[in-house]
């Protein structure tokens, strides 16, 4: 293991991740937050996914996946081709097929158990540590696959970086905390770090309230600060995609707008993910909307034909909050 403190905290984070979905994770404990990772050379053009999949024209549903494609259209940043997920013998998602544009925010809606996270931590191999955890099928990162022999963890979790529920900030000083990604894949030389800091900070909106205080612990921060400071240490490391998984669900209502505000800024130089319950924040960041029940893709779309013309009766019944 490397000996500086920095690629220590980024190695014990991608440990991390064997933590099953939901599970907390102490403030002094850090965890991957996906700010932090391994480089994945694209496939050639037509190449085929695990097991000879094509990465174009997937059906799903009877019906083709949006982008998957198309003349004139962008390749997906993600591509999931009938991926199965489970612990155990349990199936939580069962021959999902989808395409993730990129440069978009993308929601990701279903009621408690519908496999949100699940998906959303397969994106960057979080649950590979997890105890029992399974796959079929495949995940294609800008046509590549993520379960390629040759992909690196750290890496990948640099291109795919991930924001948890709770702030997971790092022992170290705030400063340390945002260019600790940045130090651990030498991204930049020593006297880059402190521009660095300062630039994701006030990207963030974070520099104002910490600027006197950038040697100081980040637990002395609220619970908003410390989120966004995760934000701006994710954002640290130039990653392609940003997962969220319920980035705002234990902040006040002012640090979730905090929070929503930024990401609408994010895109299109980012592709985002979001895991979260509240339909409404849904409607407000998203352009896409994809919707899991029980196991299944139920619907994927533009945001506004999903919740105002979903084209699936149970879609209509969870985002009118009949059930779910």
């Amino acid at each position: 293991m490397a000996s500086d403190p920095a690629r220590r905290a980024v190695a014990i984070q991608a440990d991390s991740a064997g933590q099953p979905p939901g599970r907390g994770v102490s403030a002094s404990q850090p965890r991957a937050d996906g700010g932090l990772p391994p480089s994945i050379p694209a496939a050639a053009p037509g190449s085929a996914g695990l097991g000879g999949a094509p990465l174009a024209g997937t059906a799903l549903n009877g019906r083709a996946v949006p982008g998957s494609g198309g003349a004139g259209q962008m390749a997906p940043a993600i591509r999931a081709i009938g991926l199965t997920l489970g612990f155990g013998d349990r199936d939580i998602l069962s021959d999902i097929s989808l395409d993730v544009r990129p440069g978009v925010v993308t929601a990701l809606l279903g009621p408690t158990g519908s496999g949100k996270t699940t998906l959303l931590r397969t994106f960057n191999r979080m649950n590979d540590k997890v105890t029992g955890y399974r796959h079929a099928g495949d995940v294609l990162l800008e046509g590549r696959s993520i379960w390629h022999s040759g992909t690196d963890m750290m890496e990948l979790r640099r291109r795919v970086g991930m924001m948890f529920q709770r702030p997971n900030p790092f022992p170290m000083s705030i400063t340390d905390n945002v260019v600790a990604g940045v130090k651990a894949h030498r991204l930049a030389g020593r006297h880059e770090l402190k521009h660095i800091a300062e630039r994701r900070l006030r990207e963030v909106g974070l520099w104002d309230a910490v600027s006197g205080r950038l040697k100081d612990s980040p637990f002395r921060l609220s619970g908003g600060q410390q989120q966004l400071l995760c934000l701006a240490r994710a954002l640290a490391v130039n990653p392609d995609v940003l997962l969220l998984d319920e980035p705002t669900s234990s902040l006040d209502p002012v640090a979730t707008e905090s929070i929503e505000a930024l990401v609408r800024t994010l895109t299109p130089q980012l592709t985002v993910i979001i895991v979260t319950h509240n339909l409404a924040q849904a409607r407000r960041v998203a352009d896409r909307t994809i919707f899991l029940n029980k196991g299944r893709l139920v619907e994927h779309g533009d945001t506004q034909q999903v919740f105002e013309n979903p084209a699936e009766e149970e879609t209509a019944h969870y985002v009118s909050g009949r059930f779910g």
